[in-house]
């Protein structure tokens, strides 16, 4: 019995709103498990997947790159910096994309451009490491 109102939100758009089982988030001292009743809670988020049990068939996935999450007794909203469902990833074109980005960041031409390439890079790998 789905009982944990869940939403997340990225800067892009509501990713997911509804009445869940339970959602399993990446906070920067470790996973955490939120359950209907959960006390209250404000964390940061790492980058890393959050797993949505709704109850009935498989659980959706969705990879963020940080941002905040926060319990209440309203339940629980995940405002994340990026967020993309898994399922809207192909392995193959991310390899390529991580590819690219290596070779942006030696090609950098300076510091700010390497490291937005670098910034770019992480993000990239974080994502192929959540396939």
């Amino acid at each position: 019995m789905a009982g944990l109102h869940f939403e997340l939100v990225s800067p892009a758009k509501l990713l997911f709103s509804g009445d869940v089982e339970q959602v399993q988030i990446p906070g920067t001292e470790g996973e955490m498990g939120i359950f209907a009743g959960h006390a209250p809670v404000l964390s940061t988020l790492r980058p890393g997947v959050v797993i949505v049990d709704k109850g009935q068939g498989t659980p959706e996935k969705i990879f963020v790159r940080g941002g905040f999450a926060e319990v209440n007794s309203k339940g629980l909203t995940v405002l994340a910096e990026v967020a993309i469902p898994l399922a809207d990833l192909d392995a193959a074109a991310l390899a390529q994309q991580v590819k690219n980005a290596e070779e942006d960041v030696a090609d950098a031409k300076d510091d700010e451009a390497r490291r937005r390439a670098s910034e770019n890079l992480e993000h990239l790998k974080g994502l192929q490491a959540s396939l």
